[in-house]
């Protein structure tokens, strides 16, 4: 079974639930486990990876592939 099909199984047997407490322990671990997430992304950068990406950052900006702040607000104005 797929990805998506087990999500689907999953869903229809939650729907079917009727014990609050079992909901309570589902939505414990679904934010326990997305906070989780959370904090593996936001691991520190290495201090050779951080220097990478300024010097990434300062050869976009020698080569123009940077934008203004009239083009910012350009990009911006098409995102609502």
């Amino acid at each position: 079974m797929d990805l998506q099909a087990r999500k689907i199984h999953f869903v229809q047997e939650f729907l079917r639930l009727n014990n609050e407490n079992i909901i309570a322990k589902f939505e414990q671990i679904l934010h326990s486990e997305k906070k989780k997430l959370f904090a593996e992304r936001l691991a520190p950068l290495s201090l050779t990876d951080f220097n990478r990406m300024i010097d990434n950052s300062e050869e976009d900006a020698v080569n123009g592939r940077v934008k203004d702040t009239v083009e910012l607000d350009q990009d911006i104005d098409t995102w609502t």
